[in-house]
């Protein structure tokens, strides 16, 4: 059965999905339900008890991966970049996978501070550099192309979702709903609180979660962390949405 292109929740008013999803939950034993149509609190438990048995977070909602999960679907996988320019940027990105920070220097080295110089901060003050990474990477897909670089010039990851033009924004809500949304050569948005977040970019989109190259983090996926690394993350942790130049 495949996804149906949008998140299967509480007072879901698709009754055909629905009754395909509690007769789906009733089949592997998280029953017993009445297969009505009517996603109400007797199959959100259901819902949560299937989530619970596979490790998954138990929401109560039946996204791209706990449907890939429930109906035995293989994950949908999508790893061509729309645009030359985000092809670019993650053929570069990808150059930069093993650069790490000096030992016992917090936020700097030579090619760490090569990203921060690139969005006209000075490396002494120890900035924070997710975002000026993919800043960096944007900024030389741009010049290897002769192409204006439409990426915000800034080291800020909130700010750079601010100031990011509207069109090109995946928001987080939208993007659980329907993964299709999201494109590889995107750059991930999270809102960490206290005015602190984290970036980077996508290289895959895997049903209901994401590929990614990052800086500024580490193998446990920080946003403080020494390196560049690659990382997997559910679409359902990118909190605050995706900016898709290739859309803008």
């Amino acid at each position: 059965m495949a996804y149906p292109g949008g998140a299967v929740r509480k007072g879901d008013p698709r009754t055909d999905v629905v009754r395909q999803v509690q007769q789906r939950l009733d089949d592997v034993g998280c029953g017993p339900l009445v297969v009505d149509g009517i996603f109400g609190a007797a199959t959100e438990s259901s819902v949560e008890l299937f989530q619970t048995r596979r490790d998954l977070q138990p929401d109560g909602v039946v996204g791209p991966i706990t449907w890939d999960a429930l109906f035995l679907e293989p994950p949908v996988v999508t790893d061509q970049a729309p645009t030359p320019l985000l092809k670019s940027v993650l053929a570069t990105a990808a150059t930069q996978l093993g650069v790490r920070e000096t030992a016992g220097t917090p936020n700097r080295g030579p090619q760490v501070d090569e990203y921060v110089r690139s969005v006209g901060l000075d490396p002494a003050d120890g900035y924070p550099w997710c975002q000026a990474f993919v800043y960096w990477c944007f900024a030389q897909a741009s010049a290897a192309l002769a192409a204006v670089n439409p990426c915000v010039r800034t080291a800020g990851v909130l700010e750079h979702w601010a100031k990011s033009p509207l069109a090109a924004r995946v928001y987080a809500q939208a993007a659980f709903d329907d993964p299709r949304l999201v494109r590889p050569g995107a750059v991930f948005i999270i809102d960490h609180g206290g005015g602190r977040g984290h970036a980077g970019l996508v290289t895959q989109v895997i049903s209901g979660a994401v590929a990614t190259i990052e800086g500024n983090t580490n193998q446990a996926g920080s946003r403080e962390g020494d390196g560049v690394y690659t990382h997997t993350r559910s679409i359902a942790s990118i909190k605050v949405g995706f900016i898709d130049y290739g859309r803008s």
